[in-house]
């Protein structure tokens, strides 16, 4: 019997685990610790933010003991990339979890969730794109399934990064979502010039937290239900709605849309802006949701 294996991955917004053996084992754990929130200010994590993080991968580390896991792959992302004082919560991290925690190239990001995303798919169906909205940064990834994708390419803009640059009102001003979303335009405008291709992308897959939890809302999903999640079809105009609402909403009254956890709703519009900006700008009608993403693209590999 193969013995399960695991993997960390320390986000801007959320830490989460995966253990798994590839077959009867899976055991998913998440806990929203916003890592990275306030980092955009002072270019440094704060202790808060580190201790919550401490705390998460210690619950974790408790886990990995009870499962026999010994063979390990921890990251961090964005928001190490970005952090001056990373070393502060790396040791404290490692030292949590019983493992060491490495730094992931937003590259590299791009490409693992890549193989996560499509994990399943027909190669036949052709390529498609992978978009993971993150809390600092967002990955794009086109190829065909089963392949390395000829893109793989980390924007800076996520949705606890737009946040806290552009909304800055409860709820925010038309004037701050316009002005996120011409950012996220711009970015765009970025990738398709350094990547022509995208342009001529025929699908769009979305993975991480703001897209399932567009999807869930959408849905009206009070207890999420991660496999009516995955392959869920969004239409753009169903995004433009839950967008919709969910800028207009106070924070006080945005909390109570089922689908949406307590924890992100303070960060769900800066991601929203950025989802609805790749379907206007790259022309997509629809996206794929999948629940399959870094973690499991990591997965695959330590499965090999």
């Amino acid at each position: 019997m193969t013995r399960p294996i695991a993997v960390v991955d320390c986000g801007t917004n959320t830490t989460r685990l995966l253990i798994t053996d590839g077959e009867s084992i899976e055991i998913r754990d998440q806990h929203i610790t916003g890592l990275g929130r306030g980092l955009g200010q002072s270019g440094q994590l704060k202790p808060l933010a580190i201790e919550r993080t401490v705390t998460a991968l210690e619950h974790f580390g408790e886990l990995l003991r009870a499962n026999d896991v010994s063979t390990v792959r921890a990251i961090a992302t964005s928001a190490a990339r970005d952090a001056r004082n990373r070393d502060a919560f790396f040791g404290p991290g490692a030292a949590a979890l019983g493992h060491d925690i490495g730094l992931l190239s937003g590259d590299d990001e791009a490409r693992y969730g890549f193989a996560g995303a499509t994990s399943g798919f027909d190669p036949a169906g052709g390529p498609v794109l992978v978009v993971d909205i993150g809390g600092g940064s967002t990955e794009f990834a086109l190829g065909r399934p089963g392949e390395t994708p000829e893109v793989h390419s980390s924007l800076q803009m996520g949705s606890v990064r737009f946040t806290e640059e552009y909304l800055h009102h409860d709820p925010p001003w038309a004037s701050e979502l316009s002005a996120a979303i011409s950012v996220a335009r711009l970015h765009l405008d970025d990738l398709l010039r350094d990547h022509p291709s995208v342009a001529d992308a025929p699908s769009l897959v979305a993975v991480a937290g703001t897209a399932t939890t567009v999807a869930a809302v959408e849905l009206g999903m009070a207890d999420y239900d991660r496999a009516v999640i995955d392959e869920f079809t969004l239409s753009k105009a169903a995004a433009e709605d839950v967008f919709r609402t969910l800028a207009t909403e106070s924070l006080e009254d945005r909390v109570f849309n089922p689908g949406l956890l307590e924890a992100r709703a303070d960060v769900i519009v800066g991601g929203c802006c950025i989802l609805v900006a790749v379907m206007r700008h790259l022309e997509f009608d629809e996206c794929r949701i999948r629940d399959h993403d870094l973690l499991d693209g990591l997965a695959a590999e330590l499965l090999k």
